[in-house]
């Protein structure tokens, strides 16, 4: 019973296949191979618009790279106080952006609103005391499991963009996002006002693969040189490109969301049935967040259950001294019968 994370799970076996292919014969190197042509202009597909896109082996790399591209070492971005971009990457927005100053705001479900942006913004009066407002990130599905709608992306793209400031969305559970809000991804992108995303695969079936994709193309101008200098301009680039075309063949990516997404409600559906958890936020993408008794959570523990305590700076005064904040991520290959055995577990430690 591993919900630690969507990245426990190995690759899934369409993409295992398109590597065996790619390793026959030979292909240019360095991005110039024909399945890493074909992959962007399947992105371009899957979006309804042309698009640049650059394909990375991490998450981290693809969300450095592109704030990189919005912003120079003196500009700020503003994004949620617990995205991953603030807490989880170890300063590399600040290294790729050459010191860039990340701004964390906390907002409610893992969301910030144009309200608390625009506030935010008002607080720059310093000219070049401050650091210069250059965008703003945001992420979906959120580091909380919720999603932002079109219409909400629009309305920071809306407030963000008269300032001359651009927008970019981590979309490392883009594809969960898309599965559950059922709407086009260009809705939930460019056609909202996204400049540059980050376009992951890794936690959705790739081996390791995630994209850089410009809707703005004047942005990606000098982008193959910041990759380049990264060192994420992989010399065997077709490996890349072969996972990318099959993780969006038939529609794999979202037909893996919604397989995790479903797995993550059924939990919590059983959890919302025991009255020692809480589940303060929608349940939207494939993470479930709850809040638990310290003594349950040390006995799932020691049952061989597998996850993780969680930041509780969203709850305020919702969490008690006696109780933890834990999250649990399924995936497209957690087994059902895992999600069933928690929940019986919970159920028989709570008695």
């Amino acid at each position: 019973m591993n919900f630690a994370s969507d990245n426990v799970y190995g690759v899934h076996p369409l993409i295992l296949e398109s590597l065996a292919e790619a390793n026959a014969g030979t292909a240019s190197s360095y991005a110039g191979d024909d399945l890493s042509r074909r992959s962007e202009e399947k992105l371009s597909e899957i979006f309804g618009r042309e698009v640049r896109a650059f394909l990375v082996t991490t998450g981290t790399a693809a969300n450095g790279l592109a704030l990189s591209a919005l912003t120079p070492g003196y500009g700020a971005i503003l994004c949620h106080g617990e995205a991953h971009i603030f807490c989880d990457e170890c300063n590399s927005p600040e290294f790729f952006t050459g010191g860039a100053k990340i701004i964390g705001i906390h907002g409610p479900a893992g969301k910030i609103t144009p309200a608390q942006i625009e506030k935010v913004l008002k607080g720059f009066i310093r000219g070049e005391h401050d650091p210069k407002p250059k965008g703003v990130s945001i992420t979906n599905a959120t580091e909380l499991g919720t999603l932002y709608s079109p219409a909400e992306v629009k309305a920071i793209a809306d407030l963000v963009h008269p300032r001359g400031m651009k927008l970019h969305m981590d979309g490392a559970r883009f594809a969960n996002a898309v599965a559950s809000l059922g709407c086009p991804p260009a809705d939930l992108t460019w056609k909202a006002g996204v400049d540059v995303m980050s376009f992951g695969a890794t936690k959705n079936g790739a081996m390791m693969l995630e994209a850089v994709v410009f809707f703005d193309l004047a942005l990606a101008e000098d982008f193959a040189y910041r990759r380049m200098r990264s060192g994420q301009l992989v010399s065997k680039s077709r490996y890349l490109g072969a996972q990318m075309l099959a993780y969006l063949k038939d529609d794999l990516w979202l037909k893996n969301a919604r397989a995790a997404n479903g797995l993550a409600a059924k939990l919590a559906e059983g959890l919302r049935t025991i009255p020692a958890v809480r589940i303060p936020n929608p349940v939207q993408a494939n993470e479930v967040f709850a809040i638990i008794p310290r003594r349950l959570n040390d006995a799932l523990l020691a049952e061989g259950a597998k996850f993780y305590d969680w930041m509780p700076d969203s709850l305020g005064d919702a969490i008690r001294d006696d109780e933890i904040f834990v999250r649990f991520v399924l995936s497209f290959a957690t087994p059902q019968q895992d999600v069933e055995a928690f929940i019986a577990l919970v159920k028989r430690l709570t008695k």
